[in-house]
């Protein structure tokens, strides 16, 4: 009997099977179109059968009344994002109170149907049947998410499509698409054309992650136009998830400075994007005139992007620029503020107020913490739990995302073959145990944790296959910790995993074995930038000291 993954709140199967066949019916609820549709779309590609949509308030089953139906109905009861779902030796009933609910729906059950159903192409062979079964569900947390880079490595639009697809299918309802960096620009911005023209291309590209790797020697680049921006997130919307963008400020700003060298700091001004990883110390200066140009840019993002949330980073933000700058130093004097900790807090501060004004909240990476954080502004928490203590004691909203745990891009093992090695083993046992609430807070705390997602930076990730690789299994992981209530067992996971990989298959993920890389999947010899368990304990109470 398939097997639902994340593992729902409860589920009760009887003997029995339903049967799909070509003469089956499907209607809705006028509310529940939009997942509806997606439902069709994935039997047509799978099946071959086409099931005309019957609409009606009463999602009465349309055509012959003999014949098998599929029904999706409105039930305001049902929590946002819950479901439930019922089949029948004759039928399929879904409720929801939303379309995001009805999404879910439709996700777990695909799930029951062979894995055969996330083809692309339909099998003949194939019958077309699920168990007769009960389930009644919801999640846990509002935000269940993930973070692609598209900026170290850049994504054409058809592979960010894909990955909405996959997390769709993870019932994951959150993509921070992190946007722009001093490697690049990925955003038309139309009364800054410069931001692509210069601010999207990098001259060549660092290989591996060890300190003085060479470069290969190759330009890279690319960015979305507003009308892909637009595709993005319509497509998004269709399944169910939201897309949070992210404009990195004041630090990781090489890309803009380099198309636009007024809003740098000093006279030296990089003349391309960054061909690096790593911390870079070019910052945006803090003249009246920076501000209104990144208010500028935040306005046409806030066009193309319906999200409450626009991420700002806020991260790794060297301020040797701005402490070595007289124009800096003046300005600070100019605002009254001791130490440039503060002045980022201005910074950040005017960003946010302008974000207010739009209607929007501003998110950003736990450093926003150091030298006290807007009013309204909601936190990132990436080293470690410390940044999620302390937003949350002070009433601030949180997202998890610790990179011991849930940063993807970390290596699997310790194993030679692993593919340019980074960070600390993140196995897919270790990232099924995240769980975004520390223990330490007290319940009217904890309310301000809104979830958690899992971070893919791209410096090493410079394809979908490579995507597919660090992604899953472990996002799978991810997606049942933030979803399912109550207690987890891995023992008990793992099983449903084994079965879950033959739907990956059948969707073309070339995931990761639990024996290591495929052949095609090493690439030995690669340097990497490692730390063990206790070299990463210790990053981590250094990063985090001026938080605590």
């Amino acid at each position: 009997m398939p097997t639902l993954l994340p593992r729902p709140a409860s589920q009760t199967t009887t003997p029995g099977e339903f049967e799909l066949a070509s003469d089956a019916t499907l209607s809705t609820h006028p509310a529940l179109l939009e997942p509806a549709l997606r439902l069709q779309e994935r039997l047509r590609a799978a099946t071959g059968f086409v099931l005309p949509v019957a609409v009606a308030d009463s999602a009465a089953p349309a055509g012959d009344a003999d014949a098998p139906s599929i029904r999706l109905d409105l039930d305001p009861a049902l929590a946002p994002e819950g479901f439930g779902l019922e089949t029948t030796e004759r039928g399929i009933h879904l409720t929801a109170s939303t379309d995001r609910g009805a999404h879910w729906a439709v996700q777990a059950l695909l799930q029951l149907f062979p894995s055969a159903a996330y083809r692309r192409s339909p099998v003949a062979t194939t019958r077309w049947t699920t168990p007769v079964t009960r389930v009644e569900d919801a999640p846990k947390f509002p935000w269940r998410g993930a973070m692609l880079d598209v900026v170290r490595h850049f994504a054409p639009t058809r592979d960010v499509l894909r990955f909405i697809d996959l997390l769709a299918m993870h019932r994951l309802n959150t993509l921070h698409l992190h946007l722009t960096d001093d490697q690049g620009w990925r955003i038309e911005i139309a009364r800054y054309p410069r931001l692509t023209e210069v601010g999207g291309w990098r001259p060549e590209t660092q290989l591996g992650a060890a300190h003085g790797s060479a470069t290969d020697g190759r330009p890279h680049g690319g960015f979305y136009t507003q009308d892909d921006i637009r595709e993005i997130v319509s497509y998004a919307a269709a399944r169910g998830i939201t897309v949070v963008p992210e404009i990195e400020l004041p630090g990781h700003a090489q890309a803009a400075v380099a198309a636009y060298p007024e809003l740098g700091v000093g006279d030296a001004e990089p003349t391309t994007p960054w061909t690096r990883w790593g911390i870079n110390p070019v910052i945006f200066n803090v003249e009246e005139s920076t501000i209104d140009f990144l208010c500028g840019v935040l306005d046409e993002v806030i066009d193309l992007f319906p999200s409450p949330y626009i991420c700002i980073g806020g991260d790794e933000c060297p301020k040797v620029q701005w402490v070595e700058d007289e124009r800096t130093q003046e300005r600070m004097r100019e605002l009254g503020l001791h130490d440039e900790e503060e002045l980022q807090s201005w910074f950040v501060g005017r960003i946010g107020a302008h974000l207010a004004s739009r209607g929007r909240k501003l998110l950003g990476w736990d450093e926003i913490l150091e030298g006290g954080l807007a009013d309204g502004a909601s936190v990132l928490s990436w080293r470690g739990r410390v940044g999620a203590l302390a937003a949350a004691r002070a009433g601030h909203d949180v997202v998890a995302c610790p990179e011991d745990t849930v940063y993807l891009d970390y290596r699997e093992s310790d194993l030679a073959s692993e593919p340019i090695p980074t960070g600390t083993v993140t196995t897919v046992e270790k990232a099924y145990t995240f769980d975004p609430v520390p223990a330490e807070l007290d319940p009217d705390q904890a309310r301000h944790v809104l979830g958690g997602q899992a971070n893919l930076w791209t410096e090493h990730i410079d394809s979908m296959r490579g995507l597919d690789y660090r992604a899953f299994p472990r996002l799978a992981a991810v997606a049942e910790a933030l979803w399912t209530v109550g207690e987890r067992s891995y023992d008990e996971f793992a099983p449903r995993l084994t079965e879950h990989l033959a739907r990956l298959d059948a969707a073309g993920v070339e995931y990761r074995p639990a024996d290591g890389p495929r052949p095609w999947q090493q690439r030995p010899g690669v340097s990497g930038r490692t730390r063990s368990a206790e070299e990463a304990a210790a990053h981590l109470a250094k990063i985090t000291a001026n938080i605590a």
